[in-house]
C-alpha cells in the first residue's frame, strides 16, 4: 500500500520551532516531488512549500519564506520541513503530498486543495500557542 506518513507536529509557543517528516511507505521518493500543505480551522488547504524530486528547486508561500525550509534525504525516503519563529497563525493541520516527476526533474508547485498531487499523508498537527 501507497502511503505518506506525516509526524513532528506538536504545540509550540510563538517563536519556537518545530521539525516535520513526511515518509514514504510503499514507494520510493527519488522520482517524485514533493509538497507540504496546510489546513486551518474554517480554512481552505493552502500549500507552503514544495522541492523537487533532486531537491534542485524549493519554493515557499510568501507566509513562510525566511522561517520555513524544506529539504530531503531520498536514503532515507523522507522530506522534512523545518519551520521556525513559529507564529499563531501557522497554526494548523500540515499534510505532505507527493507528485510523480521523472522527466521533470525541476518540477515544483504549491496548489490550493493539493490539486495536481497523487498522494497526500493524513497529516500531523501543529499548534502555536502561549
Amino acid at each position: 500500500q501507497l502511503q505518506l506518513v506525516e509526524s513532528g507536529g506538536g504545540v509550540v509557543q510563538p517563536g519556537g520551532s518545530l521539525r516535520l517528516s513526511c515518509a514514504a511507505a510503499g514507494f520510493l521518493l527519488d522520482h517524485y516531488t514533493i509538497g507540504w500543505f496546510r489546513q486551518a480551522p474554517g480554512k481552505e488547504r493552502e500549500g507552503v512549500s514544495c522541492i523537487s524530486s533532486r531537491e534542485t528547486i524549493t519554493n515557499y508561500a510568501d507566509s513562510v519564506k525566511g522561517r520555513f525550509f524544506v529539504s530531503r534525504d531520498n536514503t532515507k525516503n523522507t522530506v522534512y520541513l523545518q519551520m521556525g519563529d513559529l507564529k499563531p497563525e501557522d497554526t494548523a493541520v500540515y499534510y505532505c503530498g507527493a507528485v510523480y516527476s521523472l522527466g521533470a526533474q525541476n518540477m515544483c508547485f504549491m496548489s490550493t486543495q493539493s490539486y495536481g498531487y497523487q498522494y497526500i499523508g493524513q497529516g500531523t498537527r501543529v499548534t502555536v500557542s502561549s
